[in-house]
C-alpha cells in the first residue's frame, strides 16, 4: 500500500427519533476515516500520482470498511460521499488528487454501482476540526431525500503533514424526508441522474 496511514477509524450514526417521531427503522450514516501521511507536505510538487494511487486504495478500504459498519450488502448501500481536509503543510489540490482521479471506481465497486457522481468536500485544517461529508444517492442525483451530510472529527488529525480522509455510506435518506422529488424506489439509476 502506498499510503503510510497513522490511523483508522470507523463509527456508525443511526437516528431513531426527530422531532418528536420514530424513525423505523432508524436511518443509517456509517464513516471509515483515514489518517495518513501526506508525502507532498511542505513542498509543491508537479505531479500529484501518487496522491491519485493513494485515494484508489483508500476508496476501496474505506468504502469496504463503511459498508461493513452498516453490516448490508453493498447493493443495499443508497448514498455516498467523500471528504479530505490537509493539514497546515499541505494544499488543497493535495485533497483533490486524493478525492478526485481514482478514489471513486472502487468506492463505487464496494457500494455495487454508484452511477451518480460521489459528492465530495475539501479543506485545510488542524487537529480536531470539523469536516463536513456531502451525501448523495449512490445511483440518481435527483433523489432529494438524500441530499445530506455527516460530520467527521478527529481529536488529533490532521496534524501539519497529514491528510484525513472520511468516506461516508448510509443505508437511507433523511430521516422524515418530504421536499417531494424522486424516490428512492423509483430511482433507475442509467445515466447518474435518475
Amino acid at each position: 500500500m502506498k499510503a503510510s496511514i497513522r490511523k483508522l477509524a470507523v463509527w456508525v450514526e443511526e437516528t431513531h427519533r426527530e422531532m418528536g417521531r420514530e424513525i423505523a427503522p432508524p436511518t443509517r450514516k456509517a464513516v471509515a476515516v483515514a489518517v495518513i501521511e501526506n508525502p507532498f507536505a511542505g513542498r509543491y510538487v508537479e505531479d500529484l500520482s501518487d496522491l491519485m494511487e493513494i485515494g484508489a486504495e483508500l476508496g476501496d478500504l474505506l468504502g469496504r470498511r463503511a459498508v461493513a459498519a452498516l453490516g448490508i450488502a453493498p447493493a443495499e448501500a443508497q448514498s455516498y460521499g467523500k471528504a479530505a481536509m490537509v493539514g497546515e503543510n499541505g494544499e488543497l489540490e493535495h485533497a483533490a488528487a486524493i478525492l478526485h482521479p481514482k478514489l471513486g471506481a472502487p468506492l463505487r465497486a464496494a457500494v455495487e454501482k454508484g452511477a451518480a457522481l460521489v459528492p465530495s468536500s475539501k479543506k485545510m485544517g488542524g487537529p480536531g476540526q470539523d469536516l463536513d461529508v456531502p451525501l448523495g444517492h449512490k445511483d440518481a442525483a435527483y433523489v432529494r431525500s438524500h441530499f445530506d451530510g455527516v460530520e467527521v472529527r478527529m481529536n488529533d488529525a490532521p496534524r501539519a503533514n497529514e491528510i484525513l480522509v472520511a468516506v461516508a455510506v448510509t443505508d437511507s435518506g433523511r430521516p422524515l424526508p418530504r421536499v417531494g422529488g424522486l424516490t428512492h424506489e423509483d430511482a433507475e439509476g442509467k445515466d447518474g441522474l435518475r
